[in-house]
């Protein structure tokens, strides 16, 4: 009989009800899992499919909520929390795994915010302790799909999985593409899972894409348009100036015309970065 382990997902037995929880069993041992993660009614004999893990003294425990990563098998994971010990994810379970502090990258400002993803799977400890082992570039060759030669210019969503002096490696959100993108072709280097808009600038013949970060000629922005945008970041993302404020007001604070201002403030909602309403200017 297999012997039952933290982060595996077995299908167990119901021995009896105790209380406020329920006694498992796979014939050898018994395992609890509280009422409160059982979605539907339970009957002693009844076979039910658990996720265990190891509690705070490395004893089992299971849960009915399946996680959407297991080990041996990687995806994205959203970060929850971040602290001196590393990555807080959460992968789809009722229990969150920590990316250690020392799988992170060097530079703290490049380490993930809440909200990004990681690309992981599952590793338990001596003690039987989950945490999430980020994606080696041995297994990302094993799993980056091909990328079709008409992606030449366009633009896809994708996150650094990789981090490096040279530039960052990417996975693509929506198709697992793997993307490289060097040092010169970026503004600023993106944290580690950022959600980044990537330019493709070549289609490699091992079907991997070399990206741009840099925004096209056309897509760029003025002097003008960029002093805008420092003041709205500098004032919390919100002014009372429109293209219907006077020149007077434009001049004193601006120090440009309102033909310049006016041209400035369209190519940022040309580009999706502010909104104009009821006189104010916002950023996105």
């Amino acid at each position: 009989m297999q012997e039952l382990k933290s982060g595996q997902v077995v299908e167990l037995t119901v021995l009896e009800e105790q209380g406020s929880r329920i006694l498992l069993t796979d014939g050898e041992i018994e395992i609890p899992v509280n009422q409160s993660e059982i979605s539907e009614p339970l009957s002693r004999g009844d076979r039910v499919k658990v996720f265990l893990y190891a509690d705070r003294r490395g004893d089992l425990q299971a849960t009915t909520v399946i996680p959407s990563i297991a080990e041996g098998e990687y995806g994205w994971a959203r970060v929850i929390k971040v602290s001196k010990e590393g990555a807080y994810v959460d992968i789809g379970t009722t229990r969150e795994v920590l990316v250690k502090a020392e799988d992170l990258p060097p530079l703290k400002n490049l380490w993930p915010e809440v909200g990004d993803h990681l690309y992981l799977t599952l590793r338990t400890d001596r003690n039987g302790d989950l945490f999430g082992r980020l994606i080696t570039e041995e297994k990302v060759n094993d799993l980056y799909e091909d990328a079709p030669e008409d992606l030449h210019n366009k633009n896809i969503i994708a996150r650094p999985y990789r981090l490096l002096p040279v530039g960052s490696f990417l996975l693509g959100v929506d198709i697992p593409y793997r993307i490289f993108v060097h040092n010169s072709e970026m503004e600023k280097e993106p944290r580690l899972g950022q959600d980044v808009s990537i330019r493709v600038i070549a289609v490699k013949e091992d079907g991997s894409l070399n990206g741009s970060m840099l925004p096209r000629k056309h897509e760029r922005l003025s002097s003008d348009a960029e002093q805008i945008l420092d003041y709205l970041k500098s004032v919390g993302g919100k002014m009372p100036f429109s293209d219907k404020s006077t020149p007077e007001e434009i001049t004193e604070m601006f120090k440009m015309s309102k033909g310049a201002f006016k041209r400035a403030l369209g190519s940022l909602m040309k580009t999706g970065k502010i909104k104009q309403e009821d006189g104010w200017t916002e950023l996105l």
